[in-house]
């Protein structure tokens, strides 16, 4: 899964991550970093990773944090903050480690088997006899079964986040009993685990409460697992989580799970104040306020976020591609990942890909294989395009000046800083970059309804098999490709890279097709940077996971 911060990629509002100053490179500024920077980004984990029995019994745990208008997690208007507030409350089937290696939930599948016959893939997924949704009604294989139908968008009245691997299931049907599911693919598809990470209840399965029934409210009679909703403040956005009674599993550690709704900066006075046990440490200011603070400790580590610039092509200012292209020609990329990692002991190369991450293998710098930095060609295109520098030094076309929006959300310092630093590129230009704010709760209407020409966001994703999500951000009649670019010619090229078998081959193809898709400009990814959080000492199973999302049963405190 991605998530936005789902797609699952999950994407987030455009928040500054921690991470160090690069240096302004020599030369081609939208395809390369620094030159003392590493060859990839850092990989490491740094969680406290603590087993069961380590970790007492009792507490609680309290985070900045609330939930999102769409709280369903397979929903395309999901975000990373839906994500994770499903995950307390909802089943969590298959996980990965920090390098990605899966792992099944035996209180979920008590065994999963996958084999070929014919050059189809079946996969059959044993489901504990114990497992129940919170209403009583048995886990079983119609519950595989209606997370597939939903998904696999054979039925358009879906808003699905994604279609990619669900399309290529041709039958789930019921095993040897109610409790084992089979599920029968069309070709092999090595990533089928992200599939079903977890599940739907039937009864959310059917397509208007699919679509309508989490709009800023839990259902907790549909969940699953060791936590349930124990209180959900429509107006404060505050959750509380506490123990399922109905769980079969191992209790979680946790007496209690809070989230407190708060903006960034309040977040960390919170967490000063000893209200928070753990906050994310954003930028450098934030870093210095709560490093060293009596009882607490830094963790900090690999992140698979990437920052993308997406640009509306169906706006009327970006709907020329000469534009678009000329915008990301001026964009120096290093100059902003200096502004997002400054006065951090943190380096990484600039992100070449929306797919993987520089740490993955099968990972290339596609960006720089199809834009090179070049104001001065940016203004040869622009001129080509018949665009005209006017007499206040904006260009003009038809009457129409270049005024290209901005959407900032929030107030971050690091985002003011960012959209400055990019008005200031573009004005040599002659574009003029109109920074319009809006409120943190906005994020998810300004992407679903497409209401802005520049918006920078971020993807977060929840496995390593990044070539799965091609489909997802380029194909132009994805709801998920936030940017509206791309041709039925290039939507049939990116599909076919989904019945490639062999995950090094299908990230080789999918790279190939990136490129093409990156000829678009519509998309121009930015920096990653690393996950760098400050928490109470003792917390056990949080921190920096990469792919790793530990089970929440295992969260709590040291004994």
């Amino acid at each position: 899964m991605r998530a936005r911060l789902a797609l699952p990629i999950a994407l987030i509002a455009a928040v500054s991550v921690t991470a160090t100053a690069c240096q302004s490179p020599s030369g081609d500024g939208a395809g390369s970093a620094a030159k003392d920077a590493p060859t990839a980004a850092s990989g490491a984990a740094d969680y406290n990773p603590t087993a069961y029995d380590k970790v007492k019994d009792g507490g609680t745990y309290t985070t900045a944090g609330t939930f999102d208008d769409q709280g369903n997690r397979f929903h395309v208007n999901s975000t990373l903050a839906a994500e994770r507030v499903w995950n307390w409350y909802n089943a969590v089937a298959i996980t990965f480690s920090p390098t990605g290696e899966v792992q099944y939930n035996p209180d979920y599948f008590s065994d999963v088997s996958v084999s070929v016959k014919d050059g189809n893939q079946q996969v059959v997924l044993t489901i504990n006899e114990k497992a129940t949704f919170n209403d009583g009604t048995p886990i079983d294989w119609t519950a595989i079964q209606a997370t597939w139908k939903a998904n696999n968008g054979s039925d358009k009245d879906y808003a699905a986040s994604t279609a990619d691997g669900y399309n290529q299931i041709t039958e789930v049907a019921r095993g040897k009993d109610d409790k084992q599911a089979v599920l029968t693919f069309k070709g092999v598809n090595a990533s089928w685990p992200s599939l079903f990470t977890t599940f739907l209840h039937p009864k959310a399965a059917a397509v208007d409460t699919f679509n309508k029934a989490y709009v800023k409210k839990a259902h907790p009679e549909w969940g699953a697992g060791p936590y349930t909703v124990g209180t959900w403040d429509a107006q404060s956005g505050n959750v509380t989580f506490v123990r399922n009674p109905k769980w079969w599993g191992k209790k979680g550690k946790l007496d209690k799970r809070v989230y407190v709704n708060l903006e960034s900066t309040a977040g960390i006075n919170a967490f000063k104040n000893g209200q928070l046990d753990y906050v994310s440490a954003v930028d450098a200011e934030s870093l210095k306020q709560v490093k060293g603070l009596k009882g607490t400790e830094i963790r900090s580590g690999g992140s698979p976020f990437v920052y993308s610039l997406n640009f509306n092509t169906k706006s009327a200012v970006l709907a020329d591609k000469a534009v678009r292209k000329a915008i990301q020609e001026s964009i120096d990329r290093s100059q902003i990942a200096k502004i997002q990692f400054q006065g951090l002991d943190y380096k990484e190369p600039l992100p070449g890909s929306g797919l993987l991450y520089s740490f993955q293998k099968g990972y290339e710098d596609n960006v720089s294989a199809v834009l090179k930095y070049g104001p001065d060609q940016a203004k040869k295109d622009l001129d080509a395009a018949g665009w005209k520098p006017g007499s206040d030094g904006i260009r003009e076309k038809g009457g129409k000046k270049l005024d290209v929006g901005y959407t900032l959300v929030g107030d971050d310092p690091l985002g003011k800083a960012t959209a400055g630093a990019l008005a200031a590129m573009l004005k040599p230009l002659g574009v003029h970059l109109a920074i319009k704010k809006a409120d943190d709760a906005d994020f998810s209407s300004i992407l679903s309804e497409r209401k802005f020409d520049l918006f920078l966001s971020g993807n977060r994703s929840m496995d390593p098999f990044g070539s799965r999500y091609l489909c997802e951000i380029y194909c132009s009649d994805r709801d998920s490709n936030l940017t509206g670019a791309g041709s039925p010619e290039l939507d049939k090229e990116i599909r076919a890279t989904a019945d490639i078998a062999d995950l090094n081959k299908q990230a080789a193809a999918a790279n190939k097709v990136e490129q093409k898709a990156l000829q678009n400009y519509a998309r121009l990814p930015m920096f990653s940077g690393p996950s760098t959080y400050s928490v109470k000492k003792g917390l056990a199973n949080v921190g920096a996971t990469i792919f790793h999302n530990p089970l929440p049963e295992t969260v709590g405190w040291e004994k």
